[in-house]
């Protein structure tokens, strides 16, 4: 049911406009001056304003500009008993969806009033569909390395340097990514991406370069490669630790030379391309073991970006929470909910071994399951930390583990993270895929996660 606020120093208008409204299954309210009308406006979701023009203590133009910049996108319907085209024209420039003459004709009135609310609708549902189609949201964060990272991006983007991106899983890797294309002279141009991790070694080559009909036994007609397509764009290599040698090689040349063959062609293929790459893994430690080539490492780290974890700028957490909720409870079509101060500070000391991507995931589930405000008991009823956090007396504890036993945190980091994946994994039978899922990374990552601990079904 729509919510229609009428603002009108007339009495008999003010009734007889609600009576029309109600009648038509509209929830009204109706104060008789804009000064009460503006903070209404403030306090409550209104649909659909009614406002009078020619009012005494604020003056009805000056109620549509100040009721716009607190609620932009509402819709304002104005009434006048004195009625020129000049002032219709006034109305319409400072933002008014239309003007009508006192007395209002039924009919009219009735077609303006769901004319302005579908309006409104309409708004609503653009910005959210153009969030969900843009892939590129901004970075959010006050903390110094997120300031880095942004003025890093500034310097960089116009250039065509290669950029490695380093950092843990979910911490927004992509997202520096994004903004680096978008900020660069390419950004007309197109942004492919490529998860080398997603991606089975023995079809890379062909994802990435292409291949011709019949170079083997599936290939049933020519394809064009990732190269080829991101050419005069930006290709975004992401997971590139995971990349099998050969295909190191062939990117290598790639990047050496501009140019690329298809796999099964010979013909050389001219690539204007720009490639940032990121990866979860450390580099360095993969040359050493073989499983990266250096070659590839210093053609590709012309620019190191880090992106620090969560856990490492929990004074951003605050920020990024509100920033989800307000779009989730956008997406979700629901009001924003509050959250007390408690609930941030109970947020704040939970480990967030999932970065970014599990923060947001744990806010959309408290929008779901906390009533109006979200509480410090609802963050620990349903937040469903990544590790081990036991109640005890209302407050989060984690008496049943013995921190003595660990030197550093990174031996912490470790533990917490094995006994949740091997919580997740029994908890969903051992079904790797379902609980890389659940846990919201790739399964190649799971697999090495299983490897690294030594987990071991029944154990």
């Amino acid at each position: 049911m729509a919510k229609i606020l009428i603002i009108d120093d007339e009495r008999a208008i003010r009734s007889t406009l609600r009576e029309i409204l109600e009648y038509e299954d509209y929830q009204v309210e109706d104060v008789d001056n804009g000064i009460d009308g503006l903070e209404m406006i403030a306090k409550n979701d209104f649909d659909l304003v009614l406002c009078d023009i020619k009012m005494n203590r604020m003056d009805g133009m000056e109620v549509l500009t100040e009721g716009l910049a607190i609620k932009p996108d509402l819709p304002f319907i104005m009434i006048s008993g004195h009625g020129t085209v000049e002032t219709a024209v006034e109305a319409s420039r400072k933002g008014a969806f239309d003007f009508i003459s006192k007395p209002p004709d039924l009919n009219r009135l009735l077609i303006t009033v769901r004319n302005a609310l579908d309006r409104g609708s309409l708004v609503i549902e653009t910005k959210v569909l153009k969030r969900k189609v843009s892939k590129v949201r901004p970075i959010l964060g006050n903390s110094q390395a997120i300031g880095k990272i942004k003025e890093t991006i500034d310097r960089v983007a116009p250039t065509d340097a290669r950029v490695l991106i380093t950092g843990a899983n979910g911490s927004g890797k992509e997202l520096v990514a994004r903004w680096l294309h978008e900020k660069s002279n390419r950004s007309n141009a197109p942004l492919i991406e490529v998860n080398c991790a997603a991606i089975p070694s023995e079809l890379i080559e062909s994802e990435l370069f292409g291949h011709e009909k019949g170079s083997f036994t599936s290939a049933v007609k020519q394809r064009i490669g990732k190269f080829e397509s991101a050419s005069g764009g930006t290709l975004f290599l992401d997971e590139i630790g995971d990349m099998s040698q050969s295909a190191q090689a062939k990117v290598l040349r790639a990047l050496q030379e501009s140019k690329i063959t298809r796999v099964g062609g010979e013909k050389e293929i001219d690539v204007d391309v720009r490639v940032v790459a990121a990866t979860n893994k450390d580099l360095l430690k993969e040359i050493e073991a073989g499983n990266f080539r250096m070659d590839l490492y210093h053609r590709l780290s012309v620019i190191l970006i880090h992106v620090p974890p969560l856990s490492e700028r929990k004074d951003d957490i605050v920020l990024l929470t509100q920033s989800f909720i307000d779009e989730i409870c956008n997406d979700y079509g629901m009001p924003p909910k509050k959250i007390s101060e408690a609930a941030l500070d109970a947020l704040k000391a939970l480990p967030w071994t999932g970065n970014i991507r599990e923060l947001r995931n744990m806010i959309e589930r408290l929008i779901i399951l906390s009533d109006k405000t979200i509480t410090d008991n609802d963050v620990r009823a349903f937040a469903n930390p990544s590790a081990p956090v036991h109640e005890a007396n209302g407050s989060a504890t984690s008496s049943q583990t013995d921190f003595n036993q660990f030197k550093n945190f990174q031996e912490y980091k470790d533990y917490a993270e094995r006994e949740y994946i091997k919580f997740k994994l029994e908890k969903n039978n051992w079904n790797v895929s379902k609980t890389a899922d659940d846990i919201d990374i790739q399964r190649s990552h799971l697999y090495s996660k299983i490897e690294k601990y030594g987990l071991k079904r029944g154990e």
